[in-house]
């Protein structure tokens, strides 16, 4: 009984080491960064924090020239003046707050909303990809713990490909365009 057991675990064994186990590898964070449709996602978005911005800018303006009347005047004012005036402030202060933390969440729910698709196109591209190469497992290479590369399969490149990504576009040249953006923007 123990040589038969020993048997089918020996014939077990020798067919899942013969079995052609096909895995590859992308980096799909290179991918979703350099798409063409990623430049224009985030330039929404800045447009978006931009707006954002200004109405922040604008409503610490009012409080600033409120803050700056109320110092100057205070002395002026009877008291009920006063209070009223220092309760202004303070709903200032509190529409400020809340507006920021709004301000953000909203941003984030905007940024997730603007990736989304372009998220999906590169998953479903590199899923196509994975298909037609017959692979069985696929993994991210920026996050994959190991994986030989000698056996891997590395789909970045066909990925870059059918997504339109240009060839000369790099994860370098992408942030050196947008320091200059950063720069641009500054400046002006």
């Amino acid at each position: 009984m123990k040589k038969i057991i020993l048997i089918a675990a020996a014939a077990l064994l020798s067919l899942a080491a013969s079995a052609q186990v096909k895995i590859g590898y992308v980096n799909f964070s290179e991918l979703v960064q350099l798409m063409p449709e990623a430049d224009a996602a985030r330039a929404r978005y800045q447009a978006l924090q931009a707006d954002a911005a200004e109405t922040y800018n604008t409503m610490v303006a009012e409080y600033q020239t409120k803050a700056q009347a109320y110092e100057q005047n205070k002395d002026s004012w009877g008291p009920s003046i006063r209070e009223v005036k220092s309760n202004e402030l303070q709903r200032i202060i509190q529409t400020i707050q809340e507006y920021e933390q709004t301000a953000g969440s909203e941003l984030q729910q905007q940024q997730s909303e603007l990736m989304a698709p372009i998220y999906q196109k590169a998953q479903e591209t590199v899923q196509a990809l994975a298909k037609e190469l017959g692979l069985t497992a696929l993994f991210d290479a920026s996050s994959a713990l190991y994986f030989d590369e000698n056996v891997a399969v590395n789909l970045t490149q066909a990925a870059r490909e059918k997504l339109g990504i240009p060839a000369d576009r790099t994860l370098e040249s992408l942030q050196a365009e947008l320091a200059a953006q950063a720069q641009a923007a500054q400046q002006q």
